[in-house]
């Protein structure tokens, strides 16, 4: 996952972006190639061509849309985070990490062995409600298969529930702070379970160090609903699923 320093314009704060990896069909990940050094553009308004762009897989060389890397800012901005267009003549790495020779992108490489479970595949996020479906069908994903939606959000904010586990899905264009993190895990401590948390904005740097030292998993997601791991919690339980 590449990191990239990011400074928005509005509010001069800086950050530090990671480009979101995303599933190829072939099985291995891909990513926008951000350009480095290129200034980043507030969005005032979107387009369909603006907010995807062309990504090349550098195992298969299969190109696919993906969305516009985007950072939504603490003070309101969202920022669009430019990437390195794809051309004809791009082509996948060989074996080495070299440059190999071009392969028609439909045949993917072949595979040592298969992978624990099929690839994930996500639901585009356009509402909180959306967000919370695409949380469930992930958790789904890496075994929770009981995984149900209160009729009504509980005060203590439980989004899903399943055995064994709770989660809270916090879909607003800011950094969950660390006061969400710690209730959620108050809430599964009361009742014995595990805590997931997933986040649009990513995490208050509190809140991150917070939920490393609980050992809950946190993820992010984008607007294709493919959540990314945030931390060493969350590695493990794509490793070992539920």
């Amino acid at each position: 996952m590449e990191s990239v320093p990011v400074r928005c314009p509005a509010c001069r704060r800086d950050h530090t972006y990671s480009t979101p990896a995303y599933p190829c069909p072939c099985g291995a990940p891909s990513a926008p190639p951000v350009l480095r050094g290129a200034p980043v553009v507030p969005i005032t308004h979107r387009t369909w061509n603006d907010d995807w762009v062309t990504v090349r897989c550098r195992t298969c060389g299969r190109h696919d849309q993906w969305p516009q890397p985007e950072l939504c800012c603490p003070c309101g901005t969202v920022l669009r985070i430019p990437v390195r267009p794809v051309t004809e003549t791009d082509s996948a790495p060989g074996p080495a990490g070299g440059a190999g020779p071009d392969r028609p992108s439909h045949i993917p490489l072949p595979r040592t062995a298969p992978p624990p479970r099929p690839a994930f595949q996500p639901l585009p996020i356009g509402t909180a409600h959306d967000a919370v479906a695409s949380a469930a069908r992930y958790l789904k994903w890496l075994g929770y298969h009981d995984v149900v939606q209160p009729a009504e959000r509980s005060p203590a904010r439980i989004d899903l529930r399943a055995t064994g586990l709770i989660a809270q899905v916090d879909a607003v264009c800011r950094p969950t702070v660390l006061r969400d993190v710690e209730c959620l895990w108050l809430n599964a401590l009361s009742a014995s379970v595990t805590s997931v948390f997933f986040s649009l904005a990513g995490y208050a740097q509190d809140a991150e160090a917070r939920a490393d030292g609980l050992g809950m998993p946190l993820f992010v997601m984008d607007r294709t609903g493919t959540p990314q791991p945030v931390n060493s919690a969350a590695d493990e339980l794509i490793s070992t699923g539920a």
